[in-house]
């Protein structure tokens, strides 16, 4: 065992987006400070953060359904869907500052303009889909936003959903062209690579083990070179905990009040890709439709095109999987190892209350190939067996806490930072649309633990994010302006994708 103990300023555990969003983030605040990351896996961006592993929606809550709640009255509430939407500007806002400073090129390696829609069946749907169109295209955030329920129209916009189509309930959809497709695992690698050459040491196949508290207020981190097995002590006066599903372990370990009482439940994913280019041509966009009733919110349909590798994918799921591991690489006891005697309450709590959505995910489970085509089939009525194959994606750990609102036990299906009361040491939980908002979160996260600085970093922090601290939708031509400028910077501008 190697006791050398080497200190740095900051930590970064876990070579993930958020882990790459952080680092980005404080090397162009604080320069001189020293940050070192250790992953796992023998790169970046491997697990939650790779394009095989999450939907690449950029969500701008532009299409998905669950981000805007039909309220008792029948109106429309799509202040969710604002908050996401503004979150996903200050993502664009950030990348563009990076390329215009030539801190990462070609950002059509991650980002391309894909339209996002919305489809929904039953008179009943198209009659909310309608007024949610009615709310949201008024809002800046939305503009451009269209609506349509003649199906002619809808053969034109979607014509492989509606090919072969005879039903004849009502259909409709909305769309918008300034939706983009984003590969956040390119994203990641782009960002490290950029980190590397800012003397940022970045250890892959390092894992660690323990952390704990120093006397003199650092944290001491065990951490182990998975090739050699060798352990060293690693210091920092703060360390980040962005290790997706990994993180929960890693914050027990960490001893903070703040970690008590959270479990973690864990879910998988698994898409359908299409491996028949022909098919893959008929489609460009990205479509949502309802989640099924008891289902959870990640598990709303949709049929995607997707960037990966420079060509045109076709992605239809997610279907839910359930495994007890807390990452895909992770051990099938992560989740009974996860069960501490300060959360075995909340852990129990949380089962009793989800018995439906356990039900689901063993449904789920068992569904036979057949069983997810004919899922397919409601999408796309032509679709034939031989031209998918089945991709399993990320595992995702959803939080369960105790709330106010919902008593013990609750399962959250957002993202959530958790810190210290001092700032020195933080954790990303939870598995929602974290990738997309990663910008966002991470100022949140320098806000509550760098108070101190905050007064100081915000010159620059506006130079990389014009619109911080203010309110995009109580600023149209704001809005207007960022959109203009974000989509020159990220090359998204009808004019340079003129095919798409």
């Amino acid at each position: 065992m190697g006791n050398r103990q080497t200190n740095t300023d900051v930590i970064l555990i876990g070579a993930g987006v958020m882990s790459a969003t952080l680092g980005s983030l404080l090397k162009e605040l604080v320069p001189e400070w020293s940050i070192k990351v250790f992953e796992k896996l023998a790169s970046a961006g491997e697990e939650s953060s790779n394009e095989w592993n999450n939907a690449g929606t950029g969500h701008a809550a532009l299409c998905e359904l669950n981000y805007t709640d039909e309220k008792p009255d029948g109106s429309v509430d799509i202040s969710k869907a604002v908050k996401i939407n503004e979150q996903f500007q200050v993502s664009r806002q950030f990348w563009s500052y990076l390329v215009s400073n030539n801190k990462m090129f070609n950002p059509q390696d991650f980002i391309m303009p894909l339209p996002h829609m919305s489809l929904v069946q039953g008179e009943k749907n198209v009659s909310f889909l309608k007024k949610r169109f009615e709310a949201m295209s008024s809002n800046p955030l939305f503009q451009g936003m269209e609506f349509s329920d003649d199906p002619d129209q809808l053969k034109e916009w979607i014509p492989l959903i509606m090919q072969g189509r005879n039903s004849n309930e009502p259909i409709a959809a909305t769309r918008i062209e300034s939706g983009t497709d984003v590969n956040f695992g390119a994203l990641t690698r782009i960002l490290f690579d950029n980190l590397k050459t800012k003397d940022v040491e970045v250890n892959y196949k390092h894992s660690v083990d323990n952390i704990k508290r120093t006397r003199d207020g650092l944290w001491e981190l065990k951490v182990r070179n998975l090739d050699s097995g060798m352990v060293q002590s690693h210091t920092a006066k703060f360390v980040f905990i962005g290790g997706g599903g990994g993180s929960l372990p890693l914050l027990q370990k960490s001893g903070i009040p703040e970690g008590r009482n959270i479990g973690g439940f864990p879910v998988s994913g698994l898409f359908m890709v299409c491996n028949n280019p022909d098919v893959v041509e008929q489609h460009n966009a990205k479509v949502y439709g309802k989640a099924p009733v008891g289902a959870p919110p990640m598990s709303v349909p949709h049929l995607d095109t997707r960037y990966i590798d420079n060509k045109r994918s076709l992605l239809f799921g997610p279907f839910a999987g359930f495994s007890p591991k807390f990452l895909k690489t992770g051990s099938m006891f992560d989740l009974i190892g996860s069960v501490k005697p300060n959360n075995v309450v909340t852990m129990l709590a949380a089962g009793a209350k989800n018995m439906s959505l356990t039900k689901y995910l063993i449904q789920q489970v068992m569904l036979s190939k057949e069983k997810r085509m004919e899922d397919l089939r409601q999408f796309v009525p032509g679709a034939k067996s031989e031209d998918w194959d089945l991709v399993v994606a990320g595992q995702r750990v959803q939080v369960i806490k105790d709330t106010t609102t919902g008593g013990k036990g609750t399962l959250q299906f957002g993202t959530e930072v958790v810190s210290a009361a001092d700032g020195s040491i933080a954790a990303l939980l939870g598995a929602s649309l974290g990738a997309s908002t990663a910008v966002s979160v991470m100022l949140e996260l320098i806000n509550k633990c760098f108070p101190q600085h905050m007064k100081a970093w915000e010159t620059k922090i506006k130079e990389m994010i014009p619109s911080y601290g203010m309110s995009l939708v109580k600023n149209p031509e704001l809005v207007q302006e960022i959109h203009e400028s974000t989509d020159r910077a990220l090359g998204l501008s009808s004019e340079l994708h003129p095919a798409i």
